[in-house]
C-alpha cells in the first residue's frame, strides 16, 4: 500500500487520540446505555460502487441503480416513518435490519434487475435507519426523565462510536476480506449481513416500544397533514428541513463521485482503505462536535455556519484542480497528485459530516414535535432524494467537476440558511423573554391599581390592556 494513505491515515489518528486524551471532564459527560447503535453500511459501503463496476456496468447504469435506491426513500420514506410513529419505533428498528439483510442478498446476482430490488429494498430500509432509531431514542430518553444536555453528548458519542471506531474497523474489516482474503466484493455485504442478524437480536432483547403519539392513533394521512403543518407553520422547521436537505444531498452525491474522482483514469486504489481515512475524519469532526455541544454557551446554530461553508469550499478542490493541475492521460497506476489532493479535501469534508450529525440532531431534538417526529424527518429527505435522483440521472451528461461544483454551491447555501436560523431562533427566544418580562410588569401593574383612586384605577387599567398588546410585546422584541 503507498506510504500516501499510511501517512494520512496515521495523521488523522493521532489528531484524534490527542483530542479524546486532552478531553475535560467537562466534555466526558455520561450519557445512558439504553440506546445500542451498531452501523452495518460501513462494511458494504466503499463497495457498492466497486462491485457493480465488476459487473461490467458503466457509470449511467449505476447512477439508475442508486436512483432507484434513493426514489425509494422517497417514495417509501414517508409512509415507513408514518407507520413507525404509529405502529412502534422498535419494530420499524427491527423491520429495518429484516429489509437490509434481503438487500444484501441480493447482491450475488450479477442480473440487474435483481440488484434493482435490492437498491429499492435499500432505500426503504434507509429512511428507517435515519428516522425510527432517533425517534426512538429522543423519545426513550424523554420517557426515563434524563437530563436534557445528556442528549447532545450520546449524539456525539453515537457518531464518534458508530459512524467513526465502527466504520474505521468496518472500513479496515473490508478491505481485509476483498483484498488480503480474495473473497470477493460480495463479502462484505454477507459480513453486514450477520451483523445485522446480531443488531436486531440486540434490539428485540433489549429495547422497550415507544411510539409517536400515545394519547391517540392517527391514520398516515392525519400523521401527513400534521407534519406538513408543522413545517408551513413554524419557519425553524421549514429552514432545518432545507438545511439538512441540501447537506445530506451533497453527502450523498458525494458518495456516488468519490471513487471515479480519485481514479479517473481506473488507477488501483484500496477502497476499504480510502473509506476507513473517511471515517477516521468524520470521528475527527463528531470529536469536536461532543466538545462543542458539552458548553451551553456555545449555540449550535452558530457554529454549524462556519461547518457548512469549509465543507462548501472542501469539495470545490475537485474543481480548482482540474484547473490548476495537469490532467493524467495514464492509465492505471496508482493514485496521482491530483487525486491526493482530493483526497485531503475529502477527508476535510468528511470531518465536516462528523460535525454535521451530532449536530442536526441536536437542532432536530430541539425544534422537531415529539409526537409527528419520524414522519417529519422523513418529509425532509424528499427533497433530499428527489435533488440526488436528477443530479444522478444526468451523470453522464455533465462531467465530475461541474457536479462536485454544484454540491458546493449548494452546501453554501446551508450555510446562509443556517445564519437565518440562527436569527430567527434568537428572536424567537427574545420574544418569549419579552412576554414574561411584561408580563410580570403587567401584574406589578393591576397590583398598584387597587391603592388608587377610582379615576386612576379606570387610567391603570387601560394602560395594562395597552401593555399586553400582541404586537406591541412583538415591536418591543426586534
Amino acid at each position: 500500500m503507498e506510504l500516501f494513505y499510511l501517512v494520512v491515515f496515521g495523521g488523522l489518528a493521532i489528531i484524534v487520540a490527542t483530542m479524546e486524551l486532552s478531553k475535560s471532564n467537562k466534555d466526558r459527560i455520561n450519557t445512558s446505555s439504553a440506546f445500542n447503535s451498531f452501523k452495518n453500511n460501513y462494511l458494504l459501503g466503499p463497495y457498492v460502487y466497486y462491485l457493480y463496476t465488476t459487473y461490467g456496468f458503466g457509470k449511467g447504469d449505476i447512477g439508475q441503480l442508486f436512483i432507484a435506491g434513493f426514489g425509494s426513500s422517497m417514495l417509501f420514506g414517508t409512509i415507513v416513518g408514518s407507520l413507525a410513529d404509529k405502529h412502534g419505533r422498535k419494530r420499524a428498528s427491527v423491520t429495518y435490519c429484516i429489509t437490509y439483510i434481503l438487500s444484501c442478498i441480493t447482491k450475488h446476482s450479477p442480473q440487474y434487475r435483481v440488484l434493482m430490488v435490492g437498491r429499492i429494498l435499500g432505500g426503504i430500509a434507509t429512511s428507517l435507519l435515519f428516522s425510527a432509531f432517533e425517534s426512538w431514542l429522543v423519545a426513550e430518553h424523554n420517557k426515563r426523565g434524563f437530563e436534557q444536555q445528556w442528549l447532545s453528548i450520546t449524539f456525539s458519542k453515537a457518531i464518534f462510536l458508530g459512524n467513526g471506531l465502527v466504520a474505521i474497523l468496518a472500513g479496515l474489516f473490508g478491505n481485509l476480506l476483498v483484498g488480503s482474503l480474495a473473497m470477493g466484493p460480495v463479502a462484505p455485504f454477507d459480513a453486514a449481513s450477520i451483523f445485522l442478524a446480531i443488531g436486531m437480536a440486540v434490539i428485540i432483547s433489549s429495547w422497550t416500544e415507544n411510539y409517536g403519539d400515545a394519547s391517540e392513533s392517527k391514520d398516515l394521512l392525519t400523521q401527513f397533514r400534521g407534519a406538513a403543518v408543522a413545517i408551513a407553520s413554524d419557519e425553524k422547521i421549514a429552514l432545518l428541513g432545507a438545511i439538512q436537505s441540501l447537506f445530506e444531498g451533497s453527502m450523498y452525491t458525494f458518495v456516488f463521485l468519490w471513487t471515479p474522482a480519485l481514479s479517473p483514469n481506473g488507477e488501483d486504489i484500496p477502497h476499504g482503505f480510502i473509506f476507513a481515512t473517511f471515517m477516521l475524519s468524520s470521528m475527527l469532526g463528531s470529536s469536536l462536535a461532543s466538545r462543542l455541544l458539552a458548553r451551553a454557551s456555545i449555540k449550535v446554530e452558530s457554529y454549524m455556519q462556519l461547518v457548512f461553508v469549509i465543507s462548501s469550499a472542501s469539495l470545490l478542490l475537485p474543481v480548482l484542480t482540474s484547473f490548476l493541475v495537469a490532467p493524467s492521460q495514464e492509465k492505471g497506476g496508482s493514485i496521482k497528485f491530483a487525486g491526493c489532493i482530493q483526497l485531503l479535501g475529502f477527508c476535510v469534508f468528511e470531518a465536516c459530516v462528523g460535525l454535521f450529525w451530532p449536530s442536526i440532531m441536536k437542532m432536530r431534538s430541539q425544534y422537531i414535535p415529539e409526537e409527528a417526529r419520524s414522519t417529519i424527518m422523513n418529509f425532509f429527505r424528499i427533497p433530499l432524494n428527489i435533488f440526488v435522483c436528477i443530479v444522478l440521472y444526468n451523470v453522464d451528461a455533465f462531467p465530475i467537476t461541474v457536479m462536485f461544483g454544484m454540491c458546493s454551491g449548494f452546501l453554501f447555501l446551508a450555510s446562509m440558511l443556517q445564519r437565518r436560523l440562527l436569527g430567527v431562533a434568537e428572536r424567537s427566544s427574545m420574544f418569549y423573554i419579552c412576554f414574561w418580562f411584561h408580563h410580570l410588569r403587567c401584574l406589578n401593574v393591576l397590583t398598584n391599581c387597587f391603592e388608587f383612586p377610582p379615576l386612576k384605577m379606570s387610567k391603570c387599567l387601560n394602560k395594562l390592556l395597552y401593555r399586553t398588546e400582541a404586537y406591541r410585546i412583538k415591536q418591543l422584541c426586534v
